[in-house]
């Protein structure tokens, strides 16, 4: 069995390295039970894992939050401050059902102006960052039309694996 794990460097708005992620080969699996896989034949990855595999563990699905309050407001004026709120909630979530940021494993975040999205990528990564660390789930972001809070501008849910 040959496997190759590490760092990929700094890359893209995100800073981020993409999270640890295999080169070929049978991989190992951390601790968190989740697998990185970012092969160097794709374009490395920036703030996202190419793909995210559990070895073992239950899945928790995630609905999509959306930067709403203890009362049922949106909050926030713009996307880095909703991306922000929306992100915390799916974390509380998580947390309540036995998940940390390190066993998400899938992510879509649902932008109704993904080029405002684009365009706040590297304060995106910050928030990303400070809230969920350095490991980065596999992830998407689609284009929305509106979603189902009008004023909402981001939305995310998620799949975590938890042991």
């Amino acid at each position: 069995m040959t496997t190759e794990s590490g760092e990929h460097g700094e890359y893209g708005e995100y800073g981020g390295n993409g999270g640890n992620g295999t080169h070929g080969g049978d991989a190992d699996v951390r601790r968190d039970g989740l697998e990185r896989i970012n092969p160097p034949h794709l374009a490395p990855p920036t703030g996202f894992s190419h793909a995210v595999r559990a070895a073992s563990g239950t899945m928790v699905f995630l609905a999509g939050q959306t930067a709403l309050d203890g009362s049922g407001r949106i909050v926030g004026d713009g996307i880095v401050e909703q991306f922000e709120r929306a992100l915390t909630n799916l974390l509380e979530v998580a947390s309540a059902a036995g998940a940390g940021p390190a066993d998400l494993a899938k992510l879509t975040v649902f932008a109704v102006d993904v080029a405002d999205y684009r365009r706040h990528a590297r304060e995106l990564g910050q928030v990303w960052k400070r809230l969920a660390g350095g490991d980065y789930p596999a992830m998407a972001v689609i284009g929305a039309t509106r979603l189902w809070d009008e004023a909402a501008l981001v939305e995310i849910e998620g799949i975590a694996v938890v042991s």
